[in-house]
């Protein structure tokens, strides 16, 4: 065993209990009935201890995003001078002395504390104590049996918690006294309606591909993205670690199935499952185990040698930030993706009533996630994460509850200025559709951006208004965040948009409507998407996958951002094993080489433009745009433009 490899067992070991054989967890959706409340949790739990996370505040912030800028900087010394774990703890991390003081006062309410990562302290004790440390009051809620879903049960705060005074200095917030499962999979399939009336030969006059659309595999992505010269050149990931963060468990068996399929040789113990938490129990189709084998299947099969790290947790605020301090504490994964997420203003939700569809953590998961997402920077882990597929208005997801205005917004943690945030489109050709007294055809001249404003016509033919016909808000997530300042990177770039005015996030079934949110105007925020493939279910890829339901299958006509954040996860370590070395926030080169002239028109240009379609509000266009980024690479171009700098 390698000293990486014994570094995150013994990680693993300290946050992880036995391998689970309960059901995962089922991820919220709008079916999910709303959760009862079965009292105080201090009067019922007489298991014992719970254990929440504390993120600690960072020395020298402003020096840590400086010293980002020069690991970049292919003029500066440091140029890809990336730190270790160590060094980060060192420069930047609480200092020991300051986390010794707080675990003396944690003790004092009878709370013991362990150094997990350099801005995170694992804290257990009784719900009693957490209650009088924090000033909070946890109950324990139910919710009942639905779908394919058991009942299950999960802790929340009644009240918000308050950070002692004496630990204010040192502590930025306390993840995990809700066990509530607040994230949702980007995967995505055809509209209910009609998916079954989708003929297999629609846009197959495509001679970029090798298979029809709905079927695609790795292979087609391969060929229609331009990564076989590298493939020609003997690239195949080898020596590359890539890391996938997910919250549903999956049948290993699928993927080995999946690469033998589409001809890859691959090793039959690339696969190293690390269990957050415990880990988020047994396979299910209602927790999103179909998510997780997607992600293997992609980044496994674009990097048939690389190995590859499986990071899963349950579905929880504090277990999803736990696999990413797993992840980025081991420095053992070049590169790391995740497919989960959820509207932006969820993860920072400071508090509410726990019978509320949004109740969320007590504190800023979504800033304690940025933390680590800046050591991941300096230490050169390429981070990704799927944009969302409800267009422009990911806080109206359609695994959402439908009783809210419509809100311009963007999912997280893509929104963070540390990640690639990765969009969608729909490929070129003709699609038709098997009606019953007719085939109805929709032609898609030029690859474009995702939405499914193109099969209004269709809906419009079955007598069904866009949202009863379920392609709205559907599409490529992208739009500016109200979380993250504009960051450097995105400085200078034409498309870069600021937030819209007069966007308020209302609950209309309320009487009176309620406003939860009033999203500020004008604010100068990160953009996303960074980058953007194919991502539609209607020009999508196959799937295999074994459901507890049903068994194994080769599901077809999948799609979603999904796909898109294990795919740059397994061009980079292609890009990685071509430069010999990590390439760190993929978003500095990108934005970097768009600025450059020829970053389109060249036939060495990286970049494809994707100026048709839209995202249900932002449009694509010759450059940037909030809708598909940058555009889609061209990876064997991109390659080369980054070797230039090695």
């Amino acid at each position: 065993m390698t000293m990486m490899s014994t570094r995150i067992a013994l990680i693993a070991a300290l946050i992880a209990l036995a391998n689970p054989t309960w059901a995962g967890m089922p991820y919220p959706s709008r079916h999910m009935p709303a959760p009862s409340d079965l009292g105080p949790l201090a009067a019922q739990d007489e298991a014992g201890n719970i254990t929440v996370t504390l993120a600690l505040k960072l020395r020298h912030a402003e020096a840590a995003a400086q010293l980002l800028e020069a690991l970049a900087n292919t003029k500066s010394a440091k140029f890809h001078q990336f730190l270790t774990p160590a060094q980060f703890k060192a420069q930047f991390g609480a200092a020991d002395q300051d986390v010794a003081a707080l675990s003396a006062q944690l003790a004092v309410y009878g709370l013991s504390a362990a150094r997990a990562g350099a801005s995170v302290v694992s804290v257990s004790g009784s719900a009693a104590n957490f209650e009088r440390a924090f000033q909070v009051s946890l109950h324990r809620y139910r919710v009942a049996a639905h779908g394919q879903s058991d009942s299950f049960e999960f802790r929340a705060p009644a009240t918000a918690a308050k950070i002692p005074a004496e630990m204010s200095a040192v502590v930025a917030g306390i993840v995990g006294l809700s066990t509530r499962p607040n994230f949702f999979p980007h995967l995505m399939k055809s509209p209910a309606n009609f998916a079954h009336q989708l003929t297999s030969q629609h846009a197959f006059n495509n001679s970029n591909l090798l298979n029809p659309p709905g079927f695609l595999t790795v292979a087609d992505f391969s060929k229609y993205y331009d990564v076989l010269p590298l493939a020609a050149k003997g690239v195949t990931g080898a020596g590359r670690s890539i890391g996938i963060v997910t919250l549903a468990s999956f049948t290993e068996s699928d993927a080995y199935a999946y690469w033998r399929a589409v001809g890859l040789k691959v090793g039959f113990q690339r696969i190293t499952v690390i269990d957050i938490d415990g880990g988020p129990g047994a396979p299910s189709d209602a927790s999103g185990s179909d998510e997780t084998t997607l992600d293997v299947e992609q980044s496994g099969g674009i990097a048939p040698r690389a190995k590859i790290l499986l990071y899963q947790a349950p579905n929880t605020n504090q277990a999803f930030l736990d696999a990413f301090v797993a992840a980025v504490e081991s420095n053992e994964a070049d590169s790391i993706s995740t497919s989960w997420g959820q509207w932006e203003w969820l993860d920072d939700l400071a508090n509410g009533p726990v019978t509320d569809p949004y109740g969320g953590d007590t504190v800023s998961s979504l800033k304690a996630l940025h933390l680590v997402l800046l050591q991941a920077a300096l230490q050169g882990q390429s981070v990704f994460a799927a944009a969302g597929d409800a267009g422009a208005y990911d806080a109206n997801d359609a695994a959402l509850p439908p009783a809210f205005s419509l809100a311009l917004s963007v999912d997280n943690p893509a929104s963070d200025s540390y990640i690639t945030a990765g969009g969608g489109t729909t490929l070129a050709g003709t699609q038709s559709y098997l009606l019953p007294n007719e085939t109805f055809t929709v032609n898609i001249p030029h690859e474009r951006v995702w939405s499914w404003d193109y099969l209004e016509p269709l809906c419009a033919d079955l007598d069904l208004d866009p949202i009863d016909c379920g392609i709205f808000p559907v599409g490529g997530g992208g739009g500016v965040s109200f979380e993250f300042a504009l960051p450097f990177y995105q400085l200078g770039i034409s498309g870069i948009q600021k937030t819209q005015p007069n966007q308020s996030f209302i609950n209309e079934d309320a009487v009176p409507p309620q406003t939860l949110k009033n999203i500020p105007a004008y604010f100068a925020g990160r953009n996303v998407p960074d980058v953007s493939f194919n991502a539609d279910p209607q020009t999508g890829y196959v799937l295999f996958y074994t459901s507890d339901q049903s068994g194994y299958g080769e599901d077809t006509f999948a799609g979603g951002t999904s796909f898109v954040a294990p795919q740059l996860n397994g061009v980079i370590g292609l890009i990685g094993e071509y430069v010999h070395g990590r390439v760190g926030l993929l978003n500095i080169p990108l934005y970097e080489l768009a600025h450059a002239s020829g970053a389109y028109a060249d036939k060495d240009a990286p970049f494809n433009v994707i100026k048709f379609g839209n995202n249900d509000f932002y449009v694509g266009r010759d450059g940037y745009s909030p809708a598909a980024g940058i555009g889609t690479l061209d990876v064997a171009n991109f390659a080369e433009a980054l070797k230039k700098n090695y």
